[in-house]
């Protein structure tokens, strides 16, 4: 019976899926690392080194538990680009490295970001401006939009530089001339 067949693949595929399982629990902190020795000839550092990051884990990652909608969730990482806290440490102590993750999700969402990005270029914030133009240069990338317009895409001089600001704007503005009307 093909019905059968389908309904024990779904079930195989359930049971294969919960069986992977998780490392560790949201919301559960790693447990740090040993302390390095030092040789006796290594200079210590003179200042403590501190998390770049002052809020827990779970504080970060919430996200509200549903979106009724992509234009929802859209709405929720656009609120969230401003905030400073929004943000996560990878690459170890020796090389830490920020995940700004309204901005990349925004990116991977994509075309349907576009809109609501761009309307975000006459913020005052250079915090903002500077996610916003990273989010962009992301989101255009959307293979969907990148079909419609010939793979241009807002292509950056330097991301996540609050100093190439002025310039990436410039450059995100001559792309919104070139295709923005797929959106009015």
């Amino acid at each position: 019976m093909p019905g059968t067949r389908v309904f024990s693949a779904l079930l195989l595929l359930l049971f294969l899926s919960g069986c992977a399982g998780r490392s560790a629990q949201v919301g559960e902190r790693p447990s740090a690392p040993e302390p390095v020795r030092a040789d006796p000839e290594q200079v210590a550092p003179t200042e403590p080194t501190r998390p770049l990051v002052t809020v827990t884990r779970q504080e970060r990652f919430w996200v509200p538990p549903h979106f009724a909608s992509e234009e929802d969730e859209v709405h929720y990482y656009i609120s969230r680009l401003a905030d400073r806290g929004f943000i996560d440490v990878y690459g170890g102590e020796e090389h830490p490295r920020v995940w700004y993750i309204a901005a990349e999700r925004l990116g991977q969402i994509g075309e349907p970001a576009v809109p609501m990005l761009f309307a975000l270029l006459d913020t005052r914030s250079e915090y903002e401006l500077m996610l916003a133009l990273y989010a962009l240069q992301l989101a255009t990338q959307d293979p969907r939009l990148m079909t419609q317009t010939g793979g241009d895409y807002v292509r950056l001089t330097t991301t996540l530089d609050e100093d190439a600001n002025a310039e990436n704007r410039t450059i995100a503005l001559e792309w919104w001339e070139r295709h923005g009307w797929r959106w009015q």
